[in-house]
């Protein structure tokens, strides 16, 4: 549920992959390119559908799990949408059946069955997910030019976290409720630059823009659980998610690195502020992407697995075998495949 590659200037990539992120359960990842949309299911990889268009790209694609309906955004050297408009497209009619116009470019879309969530620079937009959307409610954020949310997916847990106004803040809000209050976490001494929660929505992960540790919350309580450290050396984090079980932690940086954590006891860390150095976790496998390539992660058809989506086009899944050094990369050009 967190973390997407974002182009959206002329000379993004030359391969034409302006956008790439997860949808709600990895199981299937969406790429906006200059000229349409592709899907594909992550493990086994296989392109699952393709979507040309001859007068424009497209900056953003949000998928609501596997079923028909696509959020989709205008974006590259040719747009195919205004990038100030949210359109929601019906891929069975292979037409756009909603469109949603701001007053300002679209950051991020995130959808659940019951809403949609539409995130501008300095705030974000809930509307309910019909056939004719309205807006239910539009809460103020702080500047979040690279339109950071999460938005759980369960049924029974309608939470919404974003960055809040503050340095580090991150709030946490019930959007099935229009009267909900957010709750507030100082999360970090520096902006948040990566967040996401698990897919039950009882734990937030979140990093900031020194990039060295990531905490976990209890989404419940506010209360920190535990602390990882990726390194001691400054990192932009690309992306970060949690396993099903929410055992373990996956996260990937501009060191062209995939780590990941072990979190499974972190219930028993909890009740502390803060953590001494000497327990806070590292890592306990590490892999290898191209080292020049935005990168999003996610755990794979079992915990043992991690898929990687660069923006080169290169697809990675890493085996490993618990904390052993036995492990398997495959490397696959995914641009390059056909639905066959």
């Amino acid at each position: 549920m967190s973390g997407v590659i974002s182009h959206n200037s002329p000379s993004s990539t030359s391969n034409g992959l302006i956008f790439a992120g997860w949808n709600q359960d990895h199981g299937c990842f969406a790429c906006g390119m200059e000229s349409g949309f592709r899907i594909y299911n992550a493990d086994p990889l296989k392109e699952k559908e393709r979507q040309d268009f001859d007068d424009g790209g497209l900056a953003y694609v949000e998928m609501l799990f596997r079923c028909n309906y696509l959020a989709l955004v205008g974006g590259g050297p040719k747009p195919k949408f205004p990038p100030n408009h949210v359109v929601i497209w019906d891929d069975l009619k292979k037409k756009s059946i909603v469109n949603l116009p701001f007053e300002a470019d679209v950051k991020a879309v995130r959808m659940r069955r019951d809403r949609i969530i539409v995130v501008l620079q300095g705030s974000i937009r809930v509307y309910n997910f019909t056939q004719c959307p309205r807006e239910l409610r539009k809460i103020d954020t702080g500047l979040n030019s690279k339109g950071l949310c999460a938005l759980c997916p369960n049924s029974n847990n309608a939470l919404l976290v974003y960055p809040g106004k503050g340095v580090g803040m991150v709030e946490l809000i019930d959007v099935a409720s229009i009267d909900s209050k957010p709750k507030s976490i100082s999360a970090h001494e520096t902006p948040i630059t990566c967040l996401t929660l698990n897919l039950q929505g009882t734990k937030l992960a979140t990093a900031s823009e020194k990039g060295t540790l990531i905490r976990v919350y209890d989404t419940s309580t506010v209360e920190l659980l535990t602390e990882v450290r990726r390194g001691t050396v400054p990192a932009t984090i690309y992306c970060i998610n949690f396993n099903a079980d929410s055992t373990l932690l996956c996260a990937s940086s501009d060191h062209g690195t995939v780590h990941v954590f072990d979190i499974e006891d972190s219930q028993k860390s909890s009740g502390s502020k803060l953590f001494s150095s000497k327990n806070i976790k590292k890592s306990f496998q590490r892999f290898s992407v191209t080292n020049s390539s935005q990168c999003i992660c996610a755990f794979g058809s079992d915990k043992s697995t991690i898929i990687a989506i660069c923006e080169d086009g290169n697809y990675y899944r890493f085996t490993f075998d618990g904390r052993s050094d036995r492990k398997e990369t495959i490397c696959k050009k995914f641009l390059q495949m056909t639905d066959d």
